[in-house]
């Protein structure tokens, strides 16, 4: 191709056409994504918009080269002439030539600086706008997916197509020498292909109800333009230190090697070969088979993806897991459980498969502080800054028990200053962190995910069917404990607190129809609020007293149990007996039945009797000591009545015989008797009251041997 003003009238020509191209798509991008609330639109126009600099840059350049191919015309036909017909030198006629070469020199790396430093700034406030959005006292709006995804989808692929083949054939055209610097504008413009086809990647997989995917394509894009910012930038950097041939053309900053290789793929093709040539070292890409093979590679990538769509058409749903159907974003079917389910090829029907037997967990706090070891209710460390309060009915037997135990101020332990609130007089407050384990429930799952969707708002860690279970639970959770006292919170009486709880919520979960089981309620953090001073010392002081007055009355209990058993045999069964004890009581006292009070005092004796434990034991010694002394008393009735004959004969003879019976009985344990038969006036007895050696006296014995 002739290099002269008519190559580079037809450049500029291109150029002005990429740059009226480049201005529409980025200023109409940006309307309509601002006037219609479309964010990936808008974020799209951000990466265009740079290229106007660009494309007005090239524009420039090439119209300062086909004034430098006139000048040099004009400055050919100018040499025919002599010196005396030329006013300047040929070298300083070239002006529009030390124009071009200026251009080259500033205006081109100052446009790639403005290019770069445009594309950095709108992708660093891109990235920077939603990592706001995270922020929730950040007033930064929100990201919109729009709601026309029909006119995206066909607008974005049409764009794009328009794009593409406007940058394959202006890559075409940066084939020819005169044309090389029209690759940038090239790579700028299949870069609005990608972006583009993005989009409308974005709208598919909006319309597939998966909106959120809209976000991540915008992140993309902005770092997609702060790598092309850092490869101009490189780019740069280079073209100060490359050595430069004579009349060489330099290459922009902006040119992008990378975008260039998608404006001519080709040119992969080709890279592709020659690695592959000097990966085998020799020419293997003229061989039969690898023309084979490239002659087929369609055929082979249409089967590929027909391959891969019948795959998407089976999908295995195991035995702890649910699925259903989803056809273009809504569930039809029935639920499946452990059997392999057939359906239409992606993207018409897709599926959704759950792992029903994962117990998950749902903290209702605001937050869940992690704490290692135990943690005392007055333990003040730690990050207190928020926490989960729940109201409770104020209960009134603390005051009662304050009284028994000498716990001072518990009355104001229940509501802070009870009196100056009235409503302190109701409620009371408790700090509590309560979780809930729950899974789905068996042949439930089109109940589950007909309740809520799973999207997850912006700046929320949990999708808005788990926000929507935690809600209902909370509720339940508030108005369950707002009913019951606050000593019964603390320590439950009857039917637990858990299990009141896991009844109430599982209640309200069925009426909502959510397809949840609740497996269980756990409250790992129970305790009154740390801000309340030492209430919390006194809230331990009640529940050791309160466990100390448990402890005592289970110790009575436990020793009247044992006595029980040992005096009745059965602790059931002495408690029968102390009943009909105090039932004969109260009819002695009345005085009305003695009949009946015989009866009954006879019935109790009998129960005693049945036991066979001690009770029976002292009531057969006590009778049997009753005939005892009964008998003995019969015996000296008889015998006193057998006497009686005797007296009625002889009365002195009897007093007589009874006062030698009497003095027998008297003096059986004396030695020596003595009987006076006469007056003892007239008796004078001479006595050596001395008692007997009980050793051997020698002198008795010689008297006795004399006598002998």
């Amino acid at each position: 191709m002739r290099t002269d003003h008519h190559a580079y009238q037809q450049a500029t020509r291109v150029a002005g056409y990429g740059l009226l191209g480049q201005a529409a798509l980025g200023l109409g991008l940006l309307l309509w994504g601002w006037l219609g609330e479309v964010t990936i639109l808008t974020t799209i126009a951000t990466w265009m918009i740079p290229g106007i600099v660009a494309w007005l840059a090239l524009v420039i350049v090439f119209h300062q080269h086909r004034l430098e191919r006139l000048e040099a015309l004009e400055l050919d036909e100018a040499s025919t002439m002599g010196e005396d017909g030329r006013i300047f030198s040929l070298d300083e006629a070239r002006i529009a030539a030390k124009r071009l070469k200026w251009m080259h020199a500033w205006l081109m790396p100052i446009a790639s600086i403005v290019y770069a430093l445009l594309l950095i700034g709108f992708g660093a406030y891109t990235l920077s706008w939603f990592s706001k959005l995270d922020d929730v006292n950040a007033d930064v709006g929100s990201f919109n997916a729009g709601d026309a995804f029909g006119w995206q989808l066909a607008a974005s692929m049409g764009l794009a197509v328009l794009a593409f083949i406007f940058s394959r054939w202006v890559a075409g055209m940066a084939v020819h020498a005169a044309w090389a610097n029209l690759r940038g504008g090239a790579g700028i413009m299949v870069g609005n292909a990608l972006t583009l086809l993005a989009a409308a990647v974005g709208a598919v997989l909006a319309m597939l109800e998966k909106p959120a995917i809209l976000e991540g394509i915008c992140q993309g894009i902005a770092v997609f333009m702060l790598a092309v910012a850092a490869e101009t930038a490189l780019g740069l950097i280079l073209n100060l230190y490359r050595p430069r041939r004579a009349n060489e053309v330099p290459r922009p900053a902006f040119d992008s090697r990378v975008l260039s290789l998608f404006a001519a793929p080709d040119n992969i093709v080709r890279s592709i070969n020659e690695a592959v040539n000097y990966q085998f070292g020799f020419d293997i890409s003229s061989s039969w088979g690898y023309q084979l093979l490239l002659r087929n590679a369609m055929r082979l990538g249409i089967l590929g993806v027909g391959i891969i769509l019948a795959l998407t058409t089976l999908v295995i749903v195991g035995p702890g897991e649910q699925a259903m159907r989803l056809r273009f974003g809504a569930a039809i079917g029935s639920v499946l459980q452990g059997e392999p389910m057939f359906k239409l090829p992606w993207p018409i029907d897709t599926a959704i498969v759950e792992d029903v037997s994962r117990v998950r967990e749902l903290p209702l706090g605001l937050t869940a502080r992690k704490t290692s070891g135990t943690e005392l209710w007055s333990a003040t460390g730690g990050d207190d800054s928020f926490t989960n309060v729940f109201l409770v009915a104020a209960g009134t037997q603390s005051e009662r028990v304050s009284g028994k135990v000498g716990s001072a101020g518990v009355s104001e332990l229940l509501a802070g200053a009870r009196g100056t609130n009235p409503i302190a007089d109701e409620f009371a407050v408790v700090e509590a962190e309560i979780v809930l384990q729950y899974r789905v429930r068996d042949r439930e799952l089109d109940k589950w995910l007909n309740f809520s969707a799973d999207t997850r708002a912006r700046g929320s860690t949990l999708d808005m069917r788990t926000r929507a279970l935690r809600m209902i639970a909370l509720r339940e959770v508030t108005q369950f404990l707002s009913t019951k006292p606050l000593e019964e919170v603390f320590s439950p009486q009857g039917q637990s607190l858990l299990a009141g709880l896991s009844e109430r919520v599982q209640k309200s979960f069925d009426e909502q129809d959510t397809g949840v089981e609740l497996v269980g309620v756990a409250i790992p953090k129970l305790r009154p609020p740390l801000s309340t001073g030492d209430y919390a010392g006194r809230f331990e002081e009640l529940s050791i007293s309160a466990q100390n007055a448990r402890r005592v009355v289970e110790a009575s209990r436990s020793t009247v149990n044992t006595t029980m058993s040992l005096l009745i045999g059965d602790a059931a069964k002495a408690a029968e007996i102390v009943k009909a004890i105090e039932a004969l009581r109260e009819l002695e006292r009345a005085g009305t039945d003695l009949t009946g009070a015989a009866e009954r005092r006879a019935a109790i004796e009998t129960m005693l009797l049945d036991s066979r434990a001690q009770t029976a034991s002292v009531i057969s010694a006590a009778r049997a000591k009753r005939w005892e002394l009964l008998m003995a008393a019969k015996r000296q009735a008889a015998e006193v009545l057998g006497q009686s004959a005797s007296w009625a004969v002889s009365p002195e003879l009897y007093e007589q015989r009874r006062t030698m019976e009497a003095l027998a009985e008297a003096l059986v344990m004396v030695r020596a008797k003595y009987i006076i038969g006469i007056d003892p006036a007239h008796v004078r007895v001479d006595a050596e009251m001395k008692e007997a050696a009980s050793g051997l006296n020698l002198a008795d014995y010689m008297e006795k041997k004399t006598l002998e």
